[in-house]
Order: structure tokens, then C-alpha cells, then sequence
């Protein structure tokens, strides 16, 4: 046994050095503390959500290095270095994120509980995707639960903003977004 093991004292915090939404940004975190928890506790930023902490529900989903990844299945020392952009980075000041202003038309929200990693979920499956069917948008999206909405109102959300990212749009299951 080590000595840390051997007196009961917590691991050391290490300072974690990271960009979040375009911003550099440091903070302390003992190794085993979750990324969600890092950017909650030590950034302040709340937006991310933590529902299950075990990468099922989606709601903690950030954008790490442009891909989606769960922020409660990530250790806050794996992100030292790398760009991370979450949801309170979508917004311009008091103008919304074309996806979010999509959300509100389409109606695809009610608790909000799941939203941030839903619009997170959808921005990388766009980025990442020049056609999408309505299909593929109900399989991407189904990454993350919710219990309010039923998804009609988010599918058609990110189908609209596919549209307007890739000039494409759904007519079915198998037409392209």
C-alpha cells in the first residue's frame, strides 16, 4: 500500500489546463474527478447536466476535440489540453444558437433537463454528417433520453438545422436530410 492509502488522505489536485468554448481556462482536480464535476465545480459552468453518470441518459455530453463525448465517463486529468465546447458556448450573448433557436420553434423541449446534451449530440451529428435521413437523425439522437418530448420536436429541430448547414432536407425515412 501506498502512503496515501495508508493515512486516508485524498490524492493530490492537479491543475488542469484546458480551452472550454474558445476560452482558456484552469482548474484544480484529484485524478479520479469526473469532467462533468470539473466544469461544474471548478469552472462554473452548470449547463452541462448529470443524469445517470454511467454515458447513458446524454445529458452531460460535451464536444471534446470536435467529437461528442460523455463528460461523466471522462476523467477531468484525460481533458488537460484539449478544446472543449459546451453548451454555454452556443449562444452569442442574448442571440441563440441557430439549433437552439430551432429547438424553441419546433418545440422540442419541455423540462430542459436533457437539452444541453441533446443540442451538443446534434451539433456533432450535423458537423459530422452531409446527409442525413430522418433515420439517421432518430438513431443519433437516441444517444441521449428524454422523458418529456416525445423527439418529434427534436427530430425536426435537427433535421431543419441540417438543412441549414447542409442545404439538404428530410422527406421520409429514407430521403436525405
Amino acid at each position: 500500500m501506498s502512503e496515501t492509502q495508508n493515512s486516508g488522505q485524498k490524492p493530490e489536485a492537479r491543475t488542469i489546463e484546458l480551452t472550454v468554448n474558445g476560452v482558456s481556462r484552469r482548474g484544480k482536480a484529484e485524478p479520479r474527478m469526473l469532467l462533468a464535476d470539473f466544469l461544474r465545480e471548478e469552472l462554473d459552468l452548470t449547463g452541462t447536466h448529470v443524469g445517470c453518470e454511467h454515458g447513458v441518459c446524454g445529458a452531460c455530453t460535451i464536444i471534446c476535440d470536435g467529437a461528442a463525448v460523455r463528460s461523466c465517463l471522462m476523467f477531468a486529468v484525460q481533458a488537460a489540453g484539449t478544446e472543449l465546447a459546451t453548451v454555454e458556448g452556443l449562444a452569442d450573448g442574448e442571440t441563440l444558437h441557430p439549433l437552439q433557436q430551432l429547438f424553441s420553434e419546433h418545440r422540442a423541449l419541455q423540462c430542459g433537463f436533457c437539452t444541453p446534451g441533446m443540442l451538443m449530440i446534434a451539433i456533432d451529428l450535423v458537423a459530422n454528417n452531409e446527409s442525413l435521413t430522418e433515420d439517421d437523425i432518430r438513431t443519433g439522437m437516441s444517444a441521449a433520453l428524454c422523458r418529456c418530448t416525445g423527439y418529434d420536436g427534436i427530430i425536426k429541430a435537427v433535421a431543419a438545422y441540417a438543412e441549414q448547414i447542409h442545404g439538404k432536407s428530410a422527406h421520409g425515412n429514407g430521403a436525405d436530410v
